[in-house]
């Protein structure tokens, strides 16, 4: 995809035509053509054969094998007239140059030699996002509207969002290793990366003079700024304090195209390099435009994008999943934030790191953006996070309210209501928002990248230590511990006898199934078991959330006795807490991974996320088969052969284990009422809609 950025100068020697012509002048006005379709109207200029118009127009391109035809009319009070036209061969322009055309307007039917001529200004460019052509429509509809001051603040808003929040090429880095690292009486070592406002933190690694990180980041690219990317490697020494061992400086914008450069870069300020691999990728990004130009509106730009992410084309940048269009129509009842009784909010949409922002409605409860977002998809398992905040001048804007959206779960091309919920995602808030979304994804593509790591996130300010959230993980870890010393003891009554029935029909399975055991045997119980959890009732899957709920409101009114409590003891137990913080927050953090390591392999089994446990299913099929006709040996051999061979074939592999990969993927039990969609009923009160996927 190509835009062509053109700057409409002025014309000269204009034919003179219809009821004009008498008075010796005309009203002409342009249009610009391709394959027969009108993609820019100017303005009319009034009486004048020489006229000016000094416009810029920003024209997508699809293939270079066109003619852009230009073709000038003079306005008429019924019919407009044809003064001639010209056209231009795409294909003779130069990429990235910047050059002046002066094209002479012919008339085959007519039989003056001399038409005049028109001036434009080219530059043709590999197209980076929609935001200049969706900006030269609105300034357009508010130039027909004569709405100044509408024009205005859509100009503003697109140069705003073009400074700030859409990029045109993505920097992938690969931290490889350290040589030769050293430094002073550190024990653990690590890198910190920034790019401008993004910044990365490696892993943590014990001290050692040639680290292997082994990491991948994707940083932003901004073309217009400034490409320097900071390293800085710090070391902690045995009490936790850190220090910086040495910096080094990469210029992004030095670096050539879509290739992949292994550099070797010296520290500063200490010994040893740093050796990574960087990739700059030109992308056509994220886009911001007005309802009136919405991407997926257009039926032969949605077609043209269905089939990007068709089945055909599964192989192809593996890394472009698909893509997400998301309308923020309007928000109603909101939380008045200011002493008048009103808000300003504006809308900010997270897509992992992938971050866009609405303009501000002032003074309003109940505002309408009217804005169409498109974010490109990387992992079809990301969760879409909006929440409303009310600007507040220079202080840091007011929390409005907040919904997660699960790709997976997204109904195409429905205006849905959402409820705002607080904070945490646990509770209905006061206001509702109004949302129409559009996911077009290639369901291959979104396999592979299921069992690939997830994407880092930005660094952002660590979670601070919370009674709440510590007594809920212990809380966790309880059930899931629980639910295994059941299962273990429910095994022990059957070798005891409690039950003769249940015993029995034990002893004959347990015979049953070693006198004729096969290895392709295990994935297909496995696949059994999927199967049992898919056609029993829903009931179970559901209780799990609404008793999510209930600990969470219980929890919420723990939360408020500690309130008072924490007011009336000054000595309370956070703040004995807080003096031993990083031995907590170890405890807490293990306590979180270990219960949602169990809750995610139940969740997967139960098909709280359907994409997954179908995508499970169809790899225990494949491995029933592969067991069944292949003997063992030669699976584990091709296997050897693999990892012996995978950094001889690729030396700068990242090593990854595909199975918790996958299990990343599936949500905790938190985060299924985090992610759980409330409805309105007909009271206007919020209510939890009961449903098993995310």
């Amino acid at each position: 995809l190509y835009q062509l950025d053109l700057n409409m100068r002025n014309s000269s020697s204009l034919s003179k035509r219809s009821g004009r012509s008498r008075a010796g002048t005309s009203d002409p006005y342009v249009k610009f053509k391709l394959n027969g379709k009108t993609l820019y109207k100017s303005k009319v200029i009034y009486k004048n054969l020489n006229p000016v118009w000094d416009e810029i127009v920003v024209l997508p391109i699809q293939s270079l094998d066109q003619k852009l035809r230009v073709k000038v009319y003079d306005r008429d009070l019924t019919t407009s007239d044809f003064m001639g036209s010209a056209f231009i061969l795409l294909s003779d322009l130069e990429l990235n140059r910047t050059t002046e055309r002066i094209l002479k307007l012919e008339d085959p039917n007519s039989l003056e030699d001399d038409m005049g001529v028109i001036v434009l200004k080219l530059n043709l460019v590999v197209k980076q996002d929609n935001l200049f052509i969706n900006f030269h429509f609105i300034a357009y509809q508010g130039w027909k509207r004569n709405d100044k001051s509408s024009l205005i603040r859509n100009l503003r808003l697109s140069e705003s969002l073009r400074k700030n929040q859409l990029w045109n090429g993505i920097i992938s880095i690969t931290l490889l290793e350290g040589k030769n690292v050293s430094g002073g009486n550190v024990t653990e070592i690590f890198v910190q990366l920034k790019l401008g406002d993004q910044r990365y933190k490696s892993k943590t690694l014990c001290k050692s003079a040639n680290p292997q990180w082994q990491e991948q980041f994707d940083f932003h690219y901004f073309s217009d700024r400034m490409g320097i990317l900071d390293i800085e490697v710090w070391g902690k020494d045995s009490k936790k304090r850190e220090e910086r061992l040495g910096t080094c400086k990469v210029d992004i914008s030095a670096l050539p195209l879509k290739q992949a450069n292994c550099l070797e870069l010296p520290l500063e300020s200490c010994l040893g390099a740093l050796l990574m691999l960087v990739t700059l990728t030109p992308c056509a990004g994220v886009s911001v435009s007005d309802l009136c130009v919405c991407p997926l509106a257009d039926p032969s730009e949605r077609k043209q994008i269905s089939q990007r992410y068709c089945l055909q084309n599964s192989l192809k940048d593996m890394k472009d999943v698909g893509i997400l269009q998301v309308k923020v129509l309007k928000a109603v009842d909101l939380l008045a934030a200011d002493f008048s009784g009103k808000s300003d909010p504006f809308c900010l949409l997270e897509l992992g790191n992938d971050r866009l922002q609405t303009h501000t409605v002032y003074k309003n409860l109940n505002p309408e953006w009217n804005k169409v977002f498109t974010f490109p998809i990387k992992d079809v398992h990301d969760v879409l996070e909006v929440t409303v905040f009310d600007e507040d001048g220079d202080k840091p804007p007011d929390f409005l309210g907040k919904v997660a959206i699960p790709l997976l779960s997204i109904k195409d091309g429905q205006t849905n209501c959402y409820v705002l919920k607080n904070k945490d995602l646990e509770q209905a808030f006061k206001g509702v928002i109004y949302l129409e979304m559009d996911l077009i994804y290639n369901p291959v593509k979104a396999s592979i990248r299921t069992f690939t790591p997830r994407e880092k996130r930005f660094v952002e300010d660590s979670r601070k230590l919370s009674k709440k959230i510590l007594s809920r993980d212990v809380d966790r870890v309880k059930r899931l511990t629980m639910a295994i010393w059941n299962t273990i003891q429910f095994i022990k009554s059957c070798f005891q006898w409690e039950s003769t029935l249940r015993s029995t029909i034990a002893f004959v399975v347990f015979l049953v199934t070693v006198w004729n055991f096969e290895l392709y045997m295990i994935p297909l119980a496995l696949l059994l078991l999927f199967i049992y959890n898919f056609i029993r009732p829903t009931r179970g899957k559901v209780s799990c959330v609404q008793d999510n709920q209930e600990s969470t409101d219980v929890d919420d009114e723990e939360d408020e006795d500690d309130k008072e409590i924490k007011e009336s003891e000054k000595k309370g137990l956070i703040e004995r807490i807080y003096m031993v913080q990083d031995i907590v927050s170890t405890v807490q953090n293990i306590l979180e991974e270990v219960a949602s390591f169990g809750e995610r392999i139940k969740n997967t089994f139960n098909w709280t996320v359907p994409f997954l446990s179908s995508l499970a299913c169809l790899i225990l099929a494949a491995a029933t088969v592969t067991l069944y006709f292949i003997p063992l040996r030669y699976i584990i051999l091709i296997w050897g052969i693999n990892k012996f061979t995978k950094k001889l074939r690729n030396p700068y592999s990242i090593d990854n284990n595909e199975l918790l990969d996958f299990l990343s993927r599936a949500p905790s039990d938190v985060q299924k009422v985090q992610y759980s969609e409330l409805k309105v009923c007909s009271s206007h009160s919020p209510v939890r809609k009961k449903r098993s996927a995310p």
